[in-house]
């Protein structure tokens, strides 16, 4: 089921660039490519070192008078996690990785200013397909999971798009999860006096990606007067 809806997802867009009519312009479709620097707040490591995959296609509806307002939608094969090197001495010489596959669908709400600079926002949910978590006999003694690592990541979105050139579109995004995606006892066995914690853990996304828009609107330029008063 999820494979056939990738697929249909993927084809999509490129169905709408190739149809004729009111349906092409009513819609827009694009396609999406960048990464994800991200970190797992509630792990207790500090810092956006987790590098991955953010990719996808996109199909968009523009409405109001002057077709400056749209709401977007997603399918994104995105990669989360975290991940943290410890140091070069024998004492914290361990290494934890925490690396997270997402099929997920943004839904945002966008106004474009000039078709020169986009902002959004909205929510996305995520379907986990696969996860890795490599940790060494430390991180054992240090976490004691209280629940599973959850399948699904609900999250809210603030958008960026700068339009480069053409149909070419930089976008910044960042993105927090609103629903904890595990509960993690956290005791430092080389903590003295022994002082365990409790952690909710929510994944903290900064996107940076580039959009093909293939049926994008081109930029008016200024109208120039004619002799025959035609422009």
């Amino acid at each position: 089921m999820l494979k056939r809806l990738v697929f249909l997802s993927i084809l999509f867009p490129f169905t709408l660039f190739f149809t004729p009519g009111a349906h092409a312009q009513r819609f827009m479709g694009a396609v999406s490519l960048g990464m994800n620097i991200t970190q797992v707040d509630g792990d207790d490591f500090f810092g956006f070192h987790k590098v991955g995959l953010n990719v996808g296609p996109m199909v968009a509806v523009p409405f109001g008078k002057k077709r400056n307002w749209s709401v977007s939608m997603e399918l994104l094969y995105t990669q989360k996690g975290s991940y943290h090197k410890g140091g070069s001495d024998s004492v914290n010489s361990y290494t934890y990785r925490l690396v997270q596959d997402y099929a997920e669908i943004p839904v945002l709400l966008h106004f474009t200013d000039r078709k020169l600079i986009s902002g959004g926002v909205g929510f996305s949910y995520g379907q986990l397909i696969n996860y890795k978590e490599t940790k060494n006999n430390f991180y054992d003694t240090l976490y004691n999971y209280q629940t599973t690592l959850s399948n699904n990541d609900i999250s809210i979105i603030a958008d960026l798009q700068i339009r480069l050139f053409s149909k070419l579109w930089a976008n910044l995004r960042y993105q927090y999860s609103i629903k904890s995606n595990r509960t993690v006892v956290i005791d430092n066995p080389k903590a003295y006096p022994r002082d365990p914690v409790t952690r909710e853990q929510y994944n903290n996304v900064i996107s940076i990606r580039l959009t093909w828009v293939f049926n994008q609107e081109k930029i008016s330029k200024t109208p120039r007067k004619e002799s025959s008063g035609d422009y």
